[in-house]
């Protein structure tokens, strides 16, 4: 039993809550949210070294053993996510500083950004289903602040958009859990996986499995994305970089421990479905990221694209699948957070996000437009960069469970990002200078943020043999789920 699993979300915890009384003092603000950022760095990387070292960790609340109470189980792959998301918020957090405005700041920006990590180390590191839906809405409620801080008109009609698509996923996801409590009598993770193999996966389990697919579904934009390429314009920049980063990863997160470790029993169902809907999404996601010209959208439908790729990786199941889908999952975190901090920082160079009036910023910024051309490798999966590795693995995998279509598909969809990043490069850095020649900005703060970011990326994919011996552990868990089952109940 771990007391360290608590500590990633009692530290955002905490200084959200702290944060609440000191909305004039912005630098202090900024100071404790940067310490506490670090800190959960530091222990994802001790959590990370003690299931490396000792195996999955869990935490009983109150003493209680599973499945009567509330747990918290940290196996590599949540672990992974924390440590990933932590580094990528602490990144985006100090991109913040320069790229959100003053009022934001002084009404809760920060605090409403710790809180939004609260629910997103909740939701990777519960082990119980109806906890997983509170560190949803947790996660949910912060995101709703966040995308109308600022109160825009776009703003507010976005988000009454996402608000209702939302409410309608939580009261399904409630629905649920409810159907499924009824059906097995537990709603431990662990539990939820011996009694649903014990009844046999059919009639009424089956319905419930695709209720939760849909659910999940809706959250990651798995295929029902109508509502994100527009919801996730809205914002600033940072916040953009914040939901596009984190936000769907959750939504994956809750697909892929759904389906690897509860929903096993029938895959001839659930995973076709997740087939036809990873096709689907990359189909569609590929598509409109070429088919606008503004930044956003084009990077909004990036990032639904990665999320069929993900999803991909699932559908297939096999090993190299699955540990496919954990690292792509992870290099996915860090590409899509650099993606919209130099799209932030492109859009406010050019003072535009139209592509059609950019031009010329190579002359000015040849440091951002070089990096936006690696990071575009990257994403598309050119070696040695980070998004190689993981879409070897998920193809591979997917040749070998036969799903050949799925495969052209996803190769295709890495042709798609491509063209769209590279419409961006050309027209926005070498393109005709648009004229009225804008001054040029000091971005040295902002950049060496994105430096950071990107050295990353190219770590991840040069060290890719030393990253997968953690992915093979995560994707142990996953391919073999009786690991996960015997930590958590132990007889």
């Amino acid at each position: 039993m771990s007391n360290l699993l608590a500590l990633p979300i009692l530290i955002p915890l905490c200084t959200a809550v702290i944060l609440i009384f000191m909305k004039e003092r912005v630098l202090l603000q900024r100071f404790i949210s940067t310490v506490s950022a670090i800190l959960n760095i530091m222990i994802a990387l001790v959590l990370i070294y003690r299931i490396h070292s000792g195996g999955i960790q869990t935490l009983q609340m109150g003493g209680w053993a599973p499945p009567y109470g509330i747990v918290f189980v940290g196996d590599m792959f949540a672990a992974l996510l924390v440590l990933t998301a932590s580094v990528v918020s602490l990144g985006i957090l100090i991109y913040s500083f320069r790229s959100i405005d003053a009022e934001r700041e002084r009404f809760y920006y920060y605090t409403f950004f710790h809180f939004l990590l609260v629910g997103v180390y909740g939701s990777f590191l519960t082990g119980d289903m109806f906890n997983l839906f509170v560190f949803f809405e947790v996660m949910l409620i912060s995101s709703y602040a966040l995308i109308s801080l600022g109160g825009t008109k776009l703003q507010l009609r976005e988000t009454s958009k996402y608000l209702l698509i939302n409410i309608v996923s939580s009261t399904l996801f409630v629905a649920a859990v409810a159907y499924l409590y009824a059906a097995v009598g537990t709603l431990n993770m662990a539990h939820l996986s011996q009694r649903v193999a014990e009844a046999g996966q059919g009639g009424v389990l089956n319905v419930i499995a695709v209720l939760f697919l849909i659910v999940f579904s809706l959250k990651a934009g798995l295929f029902l994305f109508f509502w994100l390429p527009g919801s996730y314009s809205a914002p600033p920049s940072a916040i953009r970089a914040l939901f596009g980063a984190l936000l769907t990863k959750v939504g994956l997160y809750a697909i892929i421990r759904t389906f690897t470790l509860i929903f096993v029993n029938d895959p001839g169902l659930t995973h076709t479905w997740v087939a036809w809907m990873a096709a689907a999404t990359m189909i569609l996601g590929g598509l409109g990221a070429v088919a606008y010209n503004d930044i956003p959208r084009i990077f909004n439908y990036n990032v639904i694209i990665s999320v069929g790729f993900v999803a991909f990786g699932l559908a297939a199941a096999t090993p190299d699948a699955l540990n496919g889908a954990i690292f792509y999952l992870l290099h996915d975190m860090l590409a899509k957070g650099l993606m919209f901090v130099l799209g932030g920082i492109i859009i406010t160079a050019a003072g535009t996000d139209q592509l059609k009036d950019m031009g010329g910023l190579i002359k000015r910024y040849p440091l951002i437009g070089w990096m936006f051309f690696t990071l575009a490798l990257a994403l598309v999966g050119i070696p040695p960069l980070s998004g190689f590795a993981g879409k070897v693995l998920i193809t591979r995998g997917g040749l070998d469970a036969g799903m050949l279509t799925l495969s052209l598909i996803g190769l295709g969809s890495s042709f798609l990002v491509l063209y769209s990043l590279i419409k961006v490069f050309r027209l926005a850095f070498w393109g005709n200078e648009p004229e009225g020649n804008l001054p040029k900005i000091k971005l040295k703060s902002v950049s060496t943020v994105a430096a950071g970011l990107l050295v990353l990326v190219i770590l991840m994919g040069i060290g890719a043999d030393w990253v997968y011996s953690y992915v093979a552990q995560a994707g142990d868990v996953l391919a073999h789920p009786t690991l996960y089952i015997e930590a958590v109940i132990k007889e």
